[in-house]
């Protein structure tokens, strides 16, 4: 069997400012902007096939929508929502997405690009926790302007351990 899946493309991040977001983005990751494939001068995407086509409730209309890219990873597709109940961003312990981390090669010069560009740390860079990764690198946890949670992490990629019985090894750009 053939493998059909070659990597993550995007993660999609809801916020409540595009504009804003971009600007963290660009500060504290060095994002540039690929495209708008929904402009705000543009007509509201909006009705039931927009409902069903992405899983939202009736109402809801996407005003804007931006594709962030970045240098050696997958894409962040930002949306704007409008006319919707929103809920605060997910903490570790909820199902579903609740993190992705960033790979820094200075994990305290990157921690302090993400807090000059409007984010906040939850501690400060500590040992990764990890078995595999004992020893060999470091990780700390943020909250962006509007609550994400995102992963600062910077690790040896020949100094991880693998166990046996591991099928593969981590991706490090």
């Amino acid at each position: 069997m053939t493998n059909i899946t070659r990597g993550i493309d995007h993660i999609g991040v809801t916020v409540p400012d595009i504009e804003e977001a971009t600007v963290f983005f660009k500060k504290a990751f060095d994002a540039k902007i690929a495209y708008d494939n929904k402009k705000l001068e543009d007509e509201p995407l909006a009705g039931p096939d927009v409902e069903k086509t992405l899983g939202i409730k009736k109402g809801t209309r996407v005003v804007h929508m931006r594709i962030l890219s970045f240098e050696n990873s997958a894409s962040i597709e930002l949306f704007k929502f409008v006319d919707t109940d929103q809920r605060q961003p997910s903490i570790a312990s909820d199902y579903g997405v609740q993190h992705f981390g960033f790979y820094v090669d200075d994990i305290k010069e990157a921690a302090n690009r993400f807090v000059e560009a409007g984010g906040e740390l939850l501690n400060d860079p500590g040992e990764l926790l990890g078995d595999v990764e004992d020893g060999t690198g470091h990780f700390v946890y943020g909250r962006a302007p509007w609550g994400m949670l995102i992963e600062l992490i910077s690790y040896i990629p020949n100094g991880l351990v693998y166990p046996e019985e591991s099928e593969a090894k981590r991706f490090t750009p």
